[in-house]
């Protein structure tokens, strides 16, 4: 049988028979020893010794401990932890209440998309006696998913440096927060001529349905047109006209000649319009509004992979968000997609900018 050895400083620790620890907190884990069946920790620090612990203690052959003795300068790693989530923590982010060890699991409280403030994040890690670990800024994530993680790391911290923890994580607030996704209707649009025709049967209607289902938005219609320019204008138009909070179109969005959606949208009249992103595959993107009316246009590869840059931006304007060419820039960092064998997207690095 064996403890650790105290190596707190002298001021934040003293030693007392074992007799007179009930109530007190341990400074210390002690380690017990059951040859052939238990080795590990039967008391942990900042342990708070009850009466009917004495007995275990002595048999362990404890006959003194080292116990915290903490001023108005010095916070246990529990109650610090519990002031570190407590400032983090921004709107859908729950923790609970009793930590483990000075840490404390960050969890969604709705499903939404996960923002975290990298900066801010990066700021508060270089200091020394804390820390948060986070998942990907725009990850989307369900009620209840693990979100991040923060911790005091010493058992006692001083308060003047958590202090400083809890400045920047007020003065960036919020840097762990969820945006829950609004319950838009959407219109979509799939142009091409063979499809129209007939001659080959569409598959897109089911594909942006279901990604708009994920996030609890609803496919209010569909339209299948030719390449016609004036006809793609003119259902951008009815669509903006019926009120819908999205309009989706398939199709149309190379260079090549026939592909005339792109051109449609910006004819319907726009007020900001970008074209292309940093991601493989969807880098023939189109992003429009009209007001606060997102029109995207997708192009073909959405139909042979699984995912694409309609999974990233998609959840961002659900969100509420209004990405522009900056943002669709940032994402080459992240945008290429490996076509795994088995998609595993949100669970990739796909996207993690």
């Amino acid at each position: 049988m064996q403890s650790e050895q105290n190596t707190l400083p002298q001021f934040v620790s003293r030693k007392i028979r074992v007799e007179e620890a009930v109530g007190t907190t341990l400074a210390h884990d002690i380690t017990e020893i059951r040859p052939g069946e238990y080795k590990g920790p039967s008391f942990r620090k900042g342990q708070c010794i009850q009466p009917e612990d004495l007995c275990h203690l002595m048999r362990l052959g404890k006959r003194h401990l080292y116990i915290l003795d903490l001023d108005d300068d010095h916070i246990h790693e529990d109650q610090a932890v519990l002031e570190l989530a407590s400032a983090l923590a921004g709107p859908g982010v729950t923790f609970g209440s009793q930590p483990k060890e000075g840490k404390l699991a960050l969890k969604a409280i709705y499903d939404g998309l996960l923002k975290i403030k990298v900066d801010a994040l990066v700021e508060f890690n270089l200091l020394a006696d804390v820390m948060c670990a986070s998942r990907h800024n725009n990850t989307p994530v369900k009620s209840g998913t693990l979100l991040a993680g923060t911790r005091a790391i010493p058992l006692v911290i001083e308060r003047n440096a958590l202090d400083r923890a809890l400045e920047i994580s007020h003065r960036h607030y919020p840097v762990v927060a969820v945006k829950s996704f609004k319950p838009a209707q959407a219109g979509l649009i799939i142009t091409g001529s063979e499809v129209y025709e007939g001659l080959i049967e569409d598959r897109f209607e089911a594909i942006v349905s279901a990604k708009l289902c994920a996030y609890g938005a609803t496919l209010k219609d569909t339209v299948i047109l030719p390449d016609d320019q004036e006809q793609i204008a003119a259902a951008v138009s009815t669509f903006l006209e019926r009120g819908v909070d999205l309009i989706v179109t398939t199709g149309g969005m190379s260079v090549d000649p026939d592909d005339v959606t792109r051109h449609a949208i910006r004819q319907a009249g726009v007020d900001e319009i970008y074209y292309s992103s940093g991601v493989l595959p969807g880098a023939m993107f189109q992003l429009a509004y009209r007001g606060d009316i997102p029109i995207l246009g997708i192009p073909a590869c959405a139909l042979y992979h699984q995912t694409t840059i309609f999974d990233l931006i998609l959840p961002r304007l659900l969100a509420g968000e209004h990405p522009d060419n900056r943002d669709l820039a940032a994402l080459a960092h992240g945008g290429l997609c490996l076509n795994c064998h088995t998609c595993r997207y949100p669970d990739c690095v796909f996207g993690k900018t």
